[in-house]
């Protein structure tokens, strides 16, 4: 895949990038390790100066990086927006949080006595240089979900981004560089996938997180096994959103609507499984339906659009296939099912599809078992709640999970048995700095967020002192 800007909502390439060579490269690498060994000894007050002063730039270019996200990846700009604002609160968040999630823990004093130690404690220390294998589809908070903790850790990072969103990356390189950031602390790598793995081997990179795909996620972690090097995976979803019948239908329905087209419905954590109990079926069925009918898709630039293009034409097409492999098999669209007509002003050449509700799914369909990066929804009735937690459980996958419901009984046998890193009720799934974030199965391991993402990194050290 060629390293370029190509506006998704007319197809026209905008800007190319030659890769950068092995020399350039190595430059990079070199700079990254050189400067983890004198930044690591930076105390908080330090860092947190430079990533809330990081804050305050991202803020101030708020308008401009959210129409060059837009115009590489689709997202409708009032969303880009949104994620430049949300990115911001996250460095602010760590630059306060930090020392607290890294304080030294003190085991009890019966503990460090029956050690044999006249004192004893755990000290995080920074990893080093973590390489960092992002995707499109949120080309600034993912990066930032991760930058901010690593840096607040005393790490430095290399960034290796999605190859159609470079202006993005070279963007936040150049905001952590005027915000003062030593050099080298971190750094994007404009590559192809094709070097990643020589890059993880290389000694000097200590370990890697990648929000991707599933194969992406299989390849990096077996190259950093080999290497015995630290992992954070977050991959794929098809988070299930159960309603129930004490649930509010009409919030219910109002909410499955953004939480399925969030991003142009390509999320990870988009809702895309409507698993509805049969006594709200019908009336949710309506709601939902007319509410993914009425959204307005067009351009992405233009304030009152809600559903943008997909991100390449290859997407597009790998969401045709699924849904016309549904519908032969016997689902039925009650809305959408295809490309928009009549968009004009060139949006016929984008990759746009129009919000899409699939009823009638059968587990031999390939929408079953397989994750829709795009606006397209399939709607299931169950019969009870045995039956709707071993539906939602009926995936590869376990992102995160959605259940609308107001019975105690029915949200404490949702948190013990739905198979996902998050359970929601009576609301959709986001992520929160101050909230853990990530999966199981084949969602990945590991954390991000809160105080167990910014400790992935770090090296746990005990410190031990003999009878004095």
């Amino acid at each position: 895949m060629p390293i370029a800007t190509v506006n998704p909502a007319n197809g026209e390439t905008l800007r190319t990038f030659d890769p950068m060579d092995a020399r350039e490269t190595e430059r990079r690498l070199a700079a990254a390790h050189r400067a983890f060994h004198s930044y690591r000894t930076t105390d908080f007050a330090e860092r947190a100066r430079l990533l809330n002063r990081a804050a305050d730039l991202l803020d101030e270019d708020r308008q401009e990086i959210a129409r060059t996200m837009t115009t590489e990846m689709g997202k409708p700009v009032t969303a880009a927006r949104a994620e430049a604002a949300k990115c911001a609160k996250a460095m602010r968040w760590y630059a306060a949080e930090a020392e607290r999630l890294l304080a030294d823990e003190h085991p009890a004093d019966a503990d460090v006595k029956d050690s044999g130690a006249s004192r004893a404690y755990i000290h995080y220390r920074p990893l080093g240089v973590v390489l960092a294998v992002m995707p499109w589809n949120f080309p600034l908070w993912q990066v930032m979900r991760f930058a901010a903790p690593a840096l607040m850790a005393g790490n430095t990072g290399l960034l290796k981004h999605a190859s159609n969103v470079p202006q993005t990356a070279l963007y936040i390189e150049d905001l952590f560089t005027r915000t003062g950031f030593p050099d080298g602390c971190f750094q994007t790598l404009l590559v192809g996938s094709g070097e990643v793995e020589a890059i993880l081997r290389d000694p000097r990179v200590a370990a890697a997180t990648l929000t991707g795909s599933e194969p992406a996620g299989r390849a990096v972690a077996s190259a950093a096994g080999d290497e015995v090097k630290k992992t954070v995976l977050e991959l794929g979803g098809s988070d299930p959103f159960v309603v129930l019948p004490s649930a509010d239908v009409a919030k219910a329905a109002e909410t499955a609507v953004t939480a399925r087209v969030q991003n142009n419905g390509q999320s990870c954590i988009a809702a895309k499984r409507f698993i509805v109990h049969a006594d709200v079926y019908d009336a949710f069925a309506e709601r939902f339906t007319a509410g993914m009918r009425a959204l307005t898709v067009g351009d992405p630039l233009e304030e009152s659009t809600d559903v943008g293009p997909l991100s390449s034409e290859q997407g597009r097409a790998d969401l045709e296939e699924l849904v016309d492999d549904a519908v032969r098999q016997g689902a039925t669209a009650l809305c959408g099912g295809g490309r928009p007509e009549g968009l004009g002003g060139g949006l016929d050449r984008g990759w746009f599809y129009t919000p899409t509700v699939l009823a009638g799914i059968t587990p031999g369909m390939r929408i079953h078992r397989e994750e829709t990066f795009g606006p397209v929804a399939t709607l299931y009735r169950v019969a009870d709640v045995d039956e709707a937690v071993e539906l939602a459980n009926d995936t590869p996958f376990g992102l995160s999970s959605n259940v609308w419901t107001r019975d105690r009984a029915e949200t404490a046998r949702c948190v013990r048995d739905l198979e996902a890193g998050g359970v929601f009720f009576n609301g959709m799934t986001a992520s929160h700095p101050a909230l853990p974030f990530g999966g199981v199965k084949r969602s990945g391991y590991g954390r991000e967020l809160a105080g167990h993402g910014i400790r992935e990194f770090c090296n746990a050290t005990t410190v031990w002192y003999g009878p004095e």
